[in-house]
């Protein structure tokens, strides 16, 4: 069932149910001219448009509209780990899930690995030459292969087949379904899907986010109705905003948010902060209404720390757990 919404005199109040919502309008708290906002709506809407609340007494309007038929192929899966984790996905006869190229841990017998131009959804692939360069094109904008990998089940049993993360963190499964049909995710995010999600690209159009989005200019767009795993690094968190609720995070931070989350960039006030505070110029505003993922060890930090340790780099290389430290290296040739 929804979570709804309102807006009154400017201010917002909710989230209630779909129920609350029918009573307020039958009882004269809310008219039909009032703005709501569920979870897949891309912008408020007028009582009196909204299909399952515009006429109170209707059968329609006591549960939201019925869910169309998948189009993306409908897999299971399980993950396993901790830190170093890998999803394993479950495949029926002829269901397929696609992948990064190279991420494919193991894979039973009976599964096909074909490699495909483009991003490996349905409408890229039975589309003519054009629409799978426009795919290709986009994902190398976003700093990917030209090719994804298609796992199909082509026995007569179940079939498995395992992608690891690239680095330690955690992989987050999103059923893009429940969220609209999309999410907005970081560029090297994405990690595998079920087939029929297309992976494209979203460009921030406000000047702020193009400018010094950093991480977050450039973003994957995840598009469809199905399963879809994407892995970020340390410990992952989903926050849910209120319509009108902002969080200010390091663009880095940032793993992925609804269409509904506005994104821009700000500075964080003052010169003195961004030169000797260690968090760089500019953080990312978001503001709700909408759900945001954010991770607390982005890789390009971790890569930074194990540069700034490397011994070529100048850092301390293996001196921390020794009581001499440094004294050690005058002896070596």
């Amino acid at each position: 069932m929804y979570s709804w919404h309102v807006a009154v005199n400017g201010q917002t109040a909710g989230p209630y149910s779909h129920q609350q919502l029918l009573a307020g309008l039958r009882s004269g708290q809310f008219s039909r001219a009032t703005l709501v906002w569920r979870e897949g709506f891309s912008d408020w809407q007028a009582i009196e448009n909204v299909p399952e609340l515009a006429d109170p007494g209707s059968a329609a309007a006591q549960m939201p509209p019925p869910v169309t038929g998948r189009h993306a192929h409908e897999i299971d899966y399980e993950i396993f780990g901790h830190e170093m984790q890998f999803v394993e996905i479950e495949l029926d006869p002829q269901e397929s899930v696609i992948a990064e190229a190279g991420s494919m841990m193991h894979m039973t017998d009976g599964i096909r690995m074909d490699t495909v131009f483009g991003d490996g959804s349905a409408s890229s692939q039975s589309g003519g030459l054009f629409d799978k360069m426009l795919g290709a094109g986009k994902r190398l904008i976003t700093g990917e292969s030209l090719f994804m990998t298609v796992f199909t089940q082509t026995g007569s049993g179940k079939g498995r087949a395992a992608f690891a993360a690239p680095y330690p963190g955690k992989i987050i499964p999103l059923d893009l379904s429940t969220y609209g049909g999309r999410i907005i995710c970081q560029k090297d995010a994405f990690l595998c899907a079920a087939k029929g999600v297309s992976v494209g690209i979203a460009f921030q159009k406000k000047i702020g986010v193009a400018l010094f989005g950093g991480e977050g200019f450039i973003m994957q767009r995840l598009d469809g109705d199905g399963l879809c795993f994407v892995h970020a690094g340390g410990t992952i968190v989903e926050r849910q905003l209120e319509a009108g609720q902002s969080l200010r995070v390091d663009t880095g931070c940032l793993v992925a948010l609804t269409q509904t989350v506005q994104y821009d960039i700000e500075f964080v006030g003052n010169v003195k902060s961004a030169v000797f505070g260690g968090e760089g110029f500019f953080f990312a505003t978001l503001r709700g209404p909408g759900h945001v993922w954010l991770q607390s060890l982005p890789f390009s930090r971790l890569a930074g720390r194990i540069w700034a340790a490397a011994p070529q780099a100048g850092g301390k290389g293996g001196d921390e757990g020794s009581v001499i430290g440094g004294l050690a290296n005058l002896f070596e040739k």
